[in-house]
């Protein structure tokens, strides 16, 4: 009983410090060492695609051949049982910022969004939709989000649920400083989504480069972070993007998807552990990649992680010694 009391003070405290309702401050602790939490194990196969990024979005012909790769792309998804399937950012288009800029192509300036050919995108998502509900596939797409003008775009993230509809969408917060002074407008809030029992959170671009970002998607529960990104703009051997990513699998213990464009690094997807468990081939075309996820029953870093800084440590603090306070003494 004892323990009991501890584990219910442990959550009301979470709660209180969050802001959480007790039953969300108790998903935090979900399978915590030493408690009666139990948890059935739950599967779902995943695709990560990596995709030729066509970069000028006055072309029809272009933004139509990039549909057509993305929903050949969910074909070989669902013909490999894939319940979801992950594309990078701007898959159906990722417009240059010279092509855009109404100073370019020499000088990077204010984007020109007259430029985009919105009538064509919007048949292609509507292809892509009706697709996901044939195929009764979960897809998550990088896709440029029109807004109300003179408003500019979000750069966004578009989840597709098996039925065919946008169950919700994710805009990229932390943008480079070229697409928040000249492109895009910023998001501003995290996302999840739940498929077949398992958590995802969304991230774009080069979030990559924000901690934070993942960390605030650990404290959502989330079992696996879907990346998409256009990369850092050259080929590299496992560049900063990939390793950043591999970091912060590792680092919060949970699956990372990381889906990028052909002409980066592979797409794949990294363990909890932070290891490459399955990539696409560098074969510079469009390809996906199967990996069968779980929300890991198994994941002791991950829940030691959670009870240590639950509050584990303040019963054993030292407050009033002096070989513990004073720091000039061996």
């Amino acid at each position: 009983m004892t323990a009991n009391r501890n584990f219910k003070r442990r959550v009301r405290a979470r709660a209180t410090k969050t802001g959480q309702s007790y039953t969300t401050a108790l998903r935090h602790f979900r399978q915590a060492p030493g408690e009666d939490v139990t948890a059935e194990t739950k599967r779902l196969r995943l695709a990560v695609a990596q995709a030729v990024l066509r970069e000028d979005p006055r072309d029809s012909a272009g933004l139509r051949d990039s549909g057509s790769d993305i929903r050949r792309l969910m074909r070989e998804a669902h013909e490999a049982g894939a319940a979801l399937v992950h594309f990078p950012e701007g898959a159906t288009c990722s417009p240059h910022k010279r092509i855009m800029s109404v100073e370019g192509p020499d000088k990077v300036g204010p984007a020109d969004w007259t430029r985009f050919e919105w009538g064509v995108l919007r048949q292609e998502l509507a292809a892509i939709a009706e697709l996901a509900r044939k195929l009764r596939l979960w897809t998550v797409v990088g896709s440029v989000h029109c807004l109300t003008p003179p408003h500019r775009p979000h750069n966004s993230l578009y989840v597709i649920s098996d039925r065919g509809e946008v169950v919700t969408r994710y805009d990229e917060r932390m943008l480079s400083n070229t697409k928040v002074t000249h492109m895009y407008t910023p998001g501003s809030a995290p996302v999840t989504f739940d498929v077949d029992g398992l958590r995802f959170g969304l991230l774009l671009g080069m979030e990559v480069h924000f901690p934070e970002l993942f960390i605030e998607y650990e404290r959502l529960d989330v079992d696996c972070v879907l990346f998409s990104t256009a990369g850092p703009g050259r080929q590299t051997d496992d560049g900063d993007f990939a390793t950043q990513a591999q970091a912060h699998a590792a680092t919060n213990s949970y699956w990372v998807s990381y889906a990028g464009p052909t002409q980066d690094v592979a797409s794949g997807v990294l363990s909890p552990a932070g290891r490459w468990v399955v990539r696409c081939r560098e074969t510079g075309k469009p390809a996906i990649a199967i990996v069968d996820l779980d929300n890991g029953p198994d994941n002791f870093a991950r829940r030691w992680r959670r009870t240590a800084r639950s509050g584990v440590y303040d019963p054993h603090l030292v407050q009033d010694d002096r070989r513990s306070n004073d720091r000039r003494l061996f």
